[in-house]
This record gives structure tokens, C-alpha cells and sequence, in this order.
């Protein structure tokens, strides 16, 4: 049922666009030729139920000219939607092939029939024509950079992602506004160029080109100052040169551009302070970022100095103190395990038992989820799956995760 009412609409629309490229030859109403056999052919293969056939059929039966190009369009699009990729290549195929239409509308079928190959999974074809629309086009050159983005990122082609990226910056005009696009798949451009640095950064890492890197991430912080990953990253990059000061000054930034992923350097931070020997300068500022951004993982962090300072009672005393005013699971868990070196008990008792089952549970729940979507993930990603946002991950805080 629901496919003939869509062939209906499509036929109907294929009959107006007929009859206005009729209308555009001239002549009166009275002279004006009736609509081709393929047409009623068409109308027959929708009654019979066959509406393959109708479509083959008002393809054939619509002439392609400036003014019936919006239904050609508009029928490729709903097969495209439909997922009839093959049809919808035909119908934007048929308009390439009529030369005579201007070269703006050209360019129109250009872009359709690159966004059916994208459909397809046909990549490469789509690259080529998007690129022609890139040299040819200024209306479309735009879009096209856009397309052209997706498919770079899809392949992990982060050079050539962020050469498109650039193309797509605001630029200021002469009048004083901005020009080109500001947005990328519903992101801030910058926000998403600053991340296909960072990935392309991770590769010239892995290859040693550790310099490279570094003016990558550098050109990362340049796109989006608030890039918490960026700081990440060259932090631990300059932690594994030596450089354990430009290290510490690039992981303590994190606080500033996004508090929530200060967790991730402590690890790269304890490195650098223990290789200069100023733990307690460390303890120091974990305290006052605690009380500033307060979280399970940064109570932990500096329960575990006070552990290794003043002793396990210590640790005890303030991680009940703070598990009072805010519980979580993951604060208890240490807890049980801080009082556990206290006092060792047997693999079976309640205490043991109950370490056993939080540990279990942790590790089954999720600990960050996309904030724009709400996809939920155990480990930390970059780019979310579901919204094809980037940077949106956040640790879930809520007593059960945290």
C-alpha cells in the first residue's frame, strides 16, 4: 500500500512535470500533443502492482529540460531515500547525458549523482565528481567540500579531511561578514578540524616523527583552543621525549578547556612529577582541583597520595568523609580495598564478597556517554558511532558509575 501511493505521487509528479515541458514548447491548449505511450504504459505498471516498471517507464516518458529537472531531482532523491540506488544513478546518469541543459543545473545532477554513489558505497566515483565540483562549481563548491570531508574521514584520510576543512573556514569579506560554511555535520568546523589533526598526529607518532606531531597538535590547539585531546596528547608526547615540564604544562591545561578529562593525564602526570620528584606539588594540585571540579576519579586519586603519605587510615578516613557527602561505586570499591590491606580477611567473607561483586558490577556499566546523542561506551572515545559527532564523550556522573 504504501509503495503505490508513493509511485502514485511520483507519477503525479512526473505528469506535471510533462505537461509544463509541453507548455514551454508553445502552442495552444487546443494543438497541445497528448502524453506519450510510455506514460500510459507507466500508469498500467502501477495498477498491475509492478512499480519497477512504472518508474522505468516515467523516466522515459518525462523529457529532461531546465524546467523538468526539479522532478527529476526530486524522483532520484525518493529512490535514493528508498534505498533504490541503482534507479536513482540512472535518473542522474539520464540528466548528464543531455548537454544542453545550462551548466548550473549540471552541476546540480554532478552533486545528486555523487550523493548516489555515496549511497552505493562507491567512494572513489564520488570522490572524483565531488572534486570536479570542487574546481567548477561556486555553488556547489561548498557542499561538496562537505561530502568530500565525510568520505575522508570514513577512510581515515586525515590530510586530506583536514585540507577540505580548511577550504570550509570562515573567511571575512570585504563587506565585513563571514563567508563559506561555519558548520560540518552539525559541529563547528573547527571543533571537528582540530580532531582529524589530532588522528593524523597519533599516525606521524606512531611512524617516530615525533616534531611532526607536535606542530599537528599545535595546529589542533590554533582550530580549537578548548581541545582537551589535543593537550592529552601532546603531553604525552613531550612525557615520552623527557620533556617532562612541557609535558606538565600541556596535561594541567586540560583543567582550563574541559575539567571533565583532567582523570585521563593524571596517570602522564604522576609520570612526570615522580621523573622531577615533586609528588607532593602534584598532591598539592589534585587537592585543589578536587575541590574545585569534584569527581570519583579525582577522590581517588588523592586518596591514593594520602595512602602513600600518612597511611591507609588516613585514606580510609577521608574516603569515607568524601563518600558521605557524595557515593558512588567506585569510591567504595576503594574503600573496601584500602580497608582490605588493613585487615586481610578470607576469599569468602562478606567484605571479599562484596569487593568481588562492585568490581563486577563497575565493570559491566558504561563510564562515559556522548552528549549529544547519549551513545554510552566503557572506555573514552574521540568520535562518537551513532551521532558522528567529535569531542562529545563525557564520564556518566552518577553514584552507579561513578
Amino acid at each position: 500500500m504504501n509503495d503505490a501511493l508513493v509511485f502514485f505521487l511520483l507519477f503525479s509528479a512526473v505528469a506535471c512535470g510533462w505537461w509544463l515541458g509541453r507548455r514551454s514548447l508553445g502552442g495552444n491548449r487546443g494543438t497541445m500533443p497528448g502524453p506519450p505511450s510510455q506514460y500510459y504504459r507507466g500508469l498500467n505498471y502501477l495498477l498491475d502492482g509492478r512499480p519497477d516498471g512504472a518508474v522505468d517507464q516515467f523516466i522515459s516518458a518525462l523529457e529532461v529540460n531546465s524546467e523538468t529537472l526539479e522532478t527529476h531531482i526530486a524522483l532520484g532523491n525518493v529512490l535514493r531515500r528508498r534505498g533504490e540506488v541503482d534507479r536513482a544513478i540512472r535518473i542522474h546518469q539520464n540528466l548528464l547525458a543531455r548537454p544542453k541543459l545550462p551548466r548550473s543545473q549540471m552541476h546540480i545532477a554532478h552533486l545528486e549523482l555523487a550523493r548516489d554513489y555515496i549511497s552505493a558505497g562507491l567512494l572513489d566515483r564520488a570522490e572524483t565528481l565531488l572534486q570536479d565540483l570542487v574546481e567548477e562549481s561556486d555553488e556547489q563548491r561548498d557542499i561538496s567540500r562537505l561530502y568530500l570531508v565525510e568520505i575522508y574521514r570514513s577512510e581515515s584520510e586525515w590530510q586530506r579531511a583536514i585540507d577540505e576543512a580548511k577550504g570550509l573556514l570562515p573567511r571575512r569579506s570585504l563587506l565585513g561578514g563571514e563567508t563559506q560554511a561555519t558548520q560540518l555535520s552539525g559541529q563547528p568546523i573547527p571543533v571537528q578540524l582540530a580532531h582529524f589533526y589530532c588522528e593524523l598526529a597519533l599516525e606521524v607518532a606512531e611512524e617516530g616523527r615525533r616534531d611532526d606531531a607536535r606542530e599537528l597538535l599545535q595546529a589542533a590547539l590554533r582550530s580549537d583552543p578548548a581541545c582537551a585531546r589535543a593537550s592529552l596528547e601532546l603531553g604525552s608526547i613531550e612525557a615520552a621525549s623527557g620533556n617532562h615540564r612541557q609535558a606538565i604544562e600541556a596535561l594541567t591545561r586540560v583543567v582550563e578547556q574541559h575539567a571533565e578529562f583532567l582523570p585521563e593525564a593524571i596517570p602522564a602526570l604522576r609520570e612526570c612529577y615522580a621523573a622531577l620528584g615533586e609528588e607532593n606539588a602534584l598532591s598539592t594540585y589534585l587537592r585543589r582541583c578536587l575541590d574545585e571540579h569534584p569527581s570519583t576519579p579525582l577522590m581517588i586519586a588523592v586518596a591514593d597520595d594520602i595512602r602513600r603519605d600518612e597511611g591507609n587510615a588516613a585514606a580510609h578516613g577521608f574516603l569515607a568523609h568524601r563518600l558521605a557527602e557524595a557515593p558512588s561505586l567506585r569510591g567504595l570499591l576503594r574503600l573496601i580495598r584500602i580497608q582490605q590491606e588493613d585487615k586481610p580477611g578470607t576469599p569468602g567473607d562478606s567484605l571479599s564478597m562484596l569487593g568481588v561483586l562492585l568490581d563486577r558490577l563497575i565493570e559491566v556499566r558504561p563510564a562515559y556517554r556522548c552528549g549529544h546523542c547519549g551513545f554510552s561506551a566503557r572506555h573514552l572515545l574521540w568520535f562518537c558511532p551513532g551521532c558522528k559527532y567529535w569531542g562529545t564523550f563525557r564520564t556518566i556522573r552518577t553514584a552507579e558509575t561513578e
